[in-house]
């Protein structure tokens, strides 16, 4: 005899946080990396050249506002629920699936995690690292520590903006502090280009990384489709939206102006339901 049971649970974000080794490593790197390029511009490349003008003063305000926009939406990716669907306050009898039996009818695209051992919603994924599903999931990154997910992917991708502009200003300071010819001689004008070569490098290579995954996510959101989905083949069969309402549902209703300040908290209780046919 078939019966049909309803499945509904309310989905509130929180703070979180991995103690996943690599993801901790990573996170030690970049900031490493974001100190030494404000301890060179700052030191090596304002001071001696632009300590007695103006442009000194607003170029080191300018470099170290884009670092804390970085940190802001970097720390907001970290430690943001990316989308973690809760487990199931009673326990749920799974018997029949670990024994081979067909897997239950679900309505609405919901599925059944063996290995959270509860439903979850559509376009949810398991994570290995987390061990948790993570609605809407793109990917898990180390430099975030974290899942990309439905509540996190605008503070990753404002990471992503933030990284960008910070390697493109620290090039274009090491140009401009060489082309001022500050008359650094002997021991000081090789330390200053020691330390100019390795933070052109730093700054090519992470910027080269965040323009290639800045596309990659960019490409995800206008295509309604995460990696995961690429990769299982398995896209959404979802109403086709424009741009601009693709990139609401990550960035948030206000103004577009508003996209890019990860300033913004606002804590949201979701309630999602579904039914399934045994």
């Amino acid at each position: 005899m078939l019966s049909t049971t309803t499945v509904r649970y309310r989905s509130v974000k929180m703070a979180v946080f991995r103690s996943d080794p690599c993801g901790i490593v990573c996170l030690i790197i970049t900031y490493a990396a974001v100190l030494y390029a404000d301890y060179v511009v700052v030191r090596h490349l304002v001071i001696p050249t632009m300590s007695d003008t103006l442009w000194g003063v607003v170029n080191v305000v300018a470099f170290n506002v884009i670092i804390f926009l970085l940190t802001m939406s970097h720390m907001r990716a970290v430690v943001s629920d990316p989308g973690i669907v809760p487990l199931p306050t009673t326990g749920l009898d799974f018997s029949d699936l670990h024994a081979g039996k067909t897997m239950p009818n679900m309505r609405d695209g919901w599925t059944v995690c063996m290995k959270c051992e509860t439903y979850r919603p559509p376009r949810a994924h398991h994570c290995r690292i987390c061990r948790r599903c993570i609605r809407r999931m793109d990917h898990h990154c180390p430099w975030i520590n974290n899942c990309v997910g439905e509540f996190n992917q605008k503070y990753f991708i404002q990471f992503l903006f933030y990284v960008g502009i910070l390697s493109a200003y620290a090039t274009t300071m090491v140009v401009v502090s060489w082309m001022m010819d500050p008359g650094v001689k002997g021991n000081g004008k090789h330390v200053k280009l020691i330390h100019s070569v390795l933070l052109v490098v730093e700054s090519l290579l992470f910027g080269m990384f965040v323009i290639a995954i800045g596309c990659d996510q960019m490409g995800a959101i206008l295509s309604d489709e995460t990696a995961v989905e690429q990769v299982k083949k398995a896209g959404p069969r979802r109403q086709k939206k424009s741009s601009y309402a693709l990139m609401q549902e990550v960035f948030g209703r206000g103004h577009p102006c508003w996209w890019l300040i990860p300033l913004q908290f606002n804590p949201v209780v979701q309630v999602y339901e579904t039914q399934y046919t045994v």
